[in-house]
């Protein structure tokens, strides 16, 4: 695929970003090669091949569902600047 400088001001201009005329020509050339690029990994034979999520096999480490508090209020609390019936106190904003 080739992209010529009218399509490099028209994705700039989407993208909302300043190109100058002289750079256009040369951000052209570049998103062709890269466009090129692309294109070749369509020539990649993966027949057989199953999709990946990641190159090496994970597994997530599985712990009950607890709900619990965290048994750390007071520790938290402990930083707060004042603390009323077990919450961070703080001024009131709306008058």
């Amino acid at each position: 695929m080739s992209v010529d400088a009218a399509t490099v001001k028209r994705v700039a201009h989407l993208a909302r970003i300043k190109i100058d005329d002289d750079r256009s020509a040369v951000m052209a050339e570049e998103l062709s090669k890269i466009l090129g690029w692309v294109e070749m990994l369509g020539e990649v034979n993966t027949d057989g091949v199953e999709p990946l999520a990641a190159v090496i096999p994970n597994t997530l480490r599985w712990r009950e569902d607890v709900v619990t508090d965290g048994g750390i209020q007071d520790k938290v609390l402990s930083n707060a600047p004042k603390a009323e019936y077990g919450f961070f106190a703080v001024p009131k904003v709306i008058e």
